[in-house]
C-alpha cells in the first residue's frame, strides 16, 4: 500500500509545476488556463488522497463540485479566448484590455 505521503508530494509537485507554468509564462492564454487545470487536479488528488485514508467519502463528493467548476471555467475561458483570437488575430493575454466595450 501507498503511504499518504507519497500521494501529497506528488500534488505538492504539480502545484508548484502549475504555479511555476503560471509565473513564467504570462503571455500566451492556453497555457494560464493549463496551469489553472493542473492546479485544480493536484488539490483534487488532496483530498481523493485525504478522503481514501481517513474513510470518509467526503473528500470524494467534494471532488466532483471541483471538477464542475474547473469545467466552467475552462468553458468561460476559451470562450474569451476564441472572441480574442476573432477580434485580434493573437491570443496574447496583453491584448485582453483592449476587449473592453
Amino acid at each position: 500500500m501507498i503511504p499518504l505521503s507519497h500521494y501529497l508530494v506528488l500534488g505538492a509537485v504539480l502545484f508548484a509545476i502549475a504555479v511555476a507554468g503560471i509565473f513564467l509564462n504570462r503571455k500566451n492564454l492556453i497555457v494560464i488556463l493549463m496551469a489553472i487545470e493542473l492546479m485544480l487536479l493536484a488539490v483534487n488528488m488532496n483530498f481523493i488522497a485525504f478522503s481514501h485514508f481517513l474513510g470518509d467519502p467526503a473528500g470524494q463528493v467534494f471532488v466532483f463540485f471541483i471538477l464542475t467548476v474547473a469545467a466552467a471555467e475552462s468553458a468561460i475561458g476559451l470562450a474569451i479566448l476564441v472572441t480574442l483570437f476573432r477580434n485580434l488575430k493573437s491570443i496574447n493575454v496583453d491584448d485582453l484590455g483592449s476587449l473592453k466595450g
